[in-house]
């Protein structure tokens, strides 16, 4: 006699993909967490990271008496004020 298949019905199938998806779906996402544990350097992320910003250091400047008063106050007003739109763009 020929025996044809496993002796699995349609439910053993369908259990035995979702059993496949469900593994290969913990692995990558345990493989994704590890990656990014391990990725982590300890520290909080801060503003700072891409340098200190032109106001910080204008303020430093100010506070160090490497410029005045009239000139500190000048500065920050074009530091903050948005530039004129271009002509023709």
């Amino acid at each position: 006699m020929m025996y044809w298949g496993n002796g699995m019905s349609g439910w053993g199938v369908l259990f035995m993909t979702i059993g496949n998806l469900l593994f290969w779906g913990l692995l990558v996402a345990g493989i994704v967490l590890l990656v990014r544990y391990l990725g982590r350097t300890g520290q909080a992320p801060s503003d700072t990271a891409h340098g200190p910003t032109p106001q910080r250091l204008l303020a430093e400047r100010y506070a160090r008496g490497e410029i005045d008063d009239e000139e500190y106050t000048r500065r920050l007003h074009v530091l903050n004020t948005p530039p004129p739109p271009r002509p023709g763009g």
